[in-house]
């Protein structure tokens, strides 16, 4: 969009906050770049320049705007709706593995050459994969600067930076302050969280509604792994360096996030995975504006605009999870997730008691006896098949994967059906336009609207719902009285 002037100065004019993220304003007489929306009056079209990325203005000399902070703004959307290879490169740098693994372990973990990466990323956001972990490690050391009272040391090898005199120069660059005076200018309100825990606030585009999104997760969630409590979905998080806790709490104009961690170089990986989770990057104008075409979805679209699509922090995870609720109840996939997390879930602590275990890894679940699950036979293959295929490496379904390869290698796995596919491709890998048209409370939730409720003429149908099916999804879904649609009050 960046390369759209005419567009890009409006919005600019008229503080549209739904262009957060899409792209940057950089002032050529301050030398400084916004978001869209930032709050002070808008420069004059012929000072505007216009970046696709935060790392690219910044490598341009520009520095972070102090009032709209536009490197805390909205992922783009683009990250989760496309599949091409400059998206999975996008999905896995804000996933840290740039930090963790370079740009060979990036390059690796695509299938092309460091050259070749480097060349798309350049030619698409003016940046390449190393300037793009830069500006990442420079925001998460903002955050932490801001919200903790830790030594400026520990920020900066938490944050990523190789030595604290890159830290001090990325920041004084970035933000035009030294981290000391950075610290001094932060507002005191963040620093009310526990002893050892983060206050971040996750932003969002306008409209979200936190109703299935919230309902899903607490209606699913795994004793020891996930609870509900006080008003926030808590779960554990097994992360690169260690592990975490995460309590996320629907607000209006943002998600409150409370992150405890054991290592906090896992910070910006950990805010990723909760940003996925939660489907934070999200354009719910473009999405609600294309299913408000079909005039048997806009009623339910203009009645609770905004519905996300309820993801998960461990595409493994949520694809032993999708087995085990197969053909079973809401509850009875619980008390199987349960089960597992006992038997082979690594143990942690909780300051607050609700949580005990981490979802146990693909490769723990793979010493399991088959013998041992209570479930039909056939079941228990097809469980086992995705456990081998996830520990042997030869199933790839991390943010990096491609979609469509990882579709056609479940559906070679025995037992793995479209419905476990669609489900998987949908909350796991993201896709956008995932779709379940054999489900059978999607078929009831079409028939009630008066479109066509079998599998085949649905997906005819569905077509004008492209590439946005798995937003339809929810909609249809919430046709439904079940605790997944709801909101929980306790």
């Amino acid at each position: 969009m960046h390369t759209d002037t005419e567009r890009c100065v409006r919005a600019v004019q008229s503080k549209d906050a739904r262009f957060d993220g899409w792209f940057y304003t950089a002032v050529l007489t301050t030398r400084i770049y916004c978001r869209p929306s930032c709050p002070v009056v808008p420069p004059k079209p012929e000072n505007m320049s216009f970046y696709p990325s935060a790392a690219a203005a910044q490598q341009a000399g520009f520095r972070a705007c102090k009032r709209c902070r536009p490197d805390a703004s909205p992922g783009s959307p683009q990250w989760d709706e496309r599949a091409d290879l400059v998206a999975r490169a996008m999905r896995l740098i804000a996933d840290g593995v740039v930090d963790r693994e370079g740009v060979p372990g990036l390059a690796g973990r695509l299938g092309y050459s460091p050259r070749q990466i480097e060349r798309q990323l350049l030619a698409e956001l003016g940046a390449g994969p190393l300037a793009l972990a830069r500006a990442q490690r420079a925001q998460t050391a903002r955050l932490l600067v801001e919200t903790t009272a830790l030594p400026m040391a520990e920020i900066a090898f938490a944050a990523g930076f190789a030595s604290i005199r890159t830290f001090n120069e990325t920041v004084r660059e970035v933000f035009a302050l030294a981290p000391t005076a950075l610290r001094e200018r932060a507002r005191p309100g963040p620093r009310t969280a526990a002893p050892g825990t983060l206050a971040l606030r996750l932003p969002f585009r306008q409209p979200l509604n936190p109703d299935n999104l919230f309902g899903h997760l607490a209606a699913t969630a795994v004793p020891g792994v996930e609870e509900w409590r006080d008003g926030a979905y808590r779960r554990t998080l097994a992360l690169p360096y260690g592990h975490g806790i995460v309590a996320l709490s629907p607000r209006p104009d943002h998600i409150d996030c409370r992150l405890s961690l054991t290592d906090l170089r896992d910070l910006a990986g950990a805010i990723a995975r909760c940003r996925r989770m939660l489907d934070l990057d999200a354009d719910p104008e473009a999405v609600d504006g294309l299913l408000r075409e079909d005039p048997q979805l806009a009623p339910l679209v203009n009645k609770a605009p905004g519905r996300r699509v309820p993801r998960t922090v461990d595409a493994d995870e949520f694809a032993v999870r999708a087995v085990l609720g197969q053909q079973v109840s809401t509850a009875a996939a619980r008390t199987h997730a349960a089960r597992l997390v006992l038997a082979h879930g690594e143990r942690i602590d909780d300051a607050s008691g609700g949580l005990s275990h981490l979802f146990p890894s693909a490769a723990a679940l793979a010493e399991l006896d088959p013998e041992s699950l209570a479930m039909p036979r056939t079941r228990r293959a097809t469980l086992t098949g995705v456990i081998a295929g996830l520990a042997s490496g030869g199933l790839h379904l991390g943010v990096g994967s491609d979609r469509e390869e990882a579709r056609a290698r479940l559906a070679e796995l025995p037992g793995v059906g479209p419905w476990t596919v669609e489900c998987i491709a949908m909350r796991a890998l993201g896709d956008p336009d995932a779709f379940t048209p054999t489900d059978l409370g999607l078929r009831r939730a079409a028939a009630r609207l008066g479109l066509p409720d079998t599998p085949a003429a649905l997906v005819k149908h569905s077509a004008i719902w492209s590439p946005w099916r798995a937003y339809a999804v929810q909609y249809l879904w919430a046709t439904d009285d079940h605790p997944i649609n709801r909101l929980p009050t306790n």
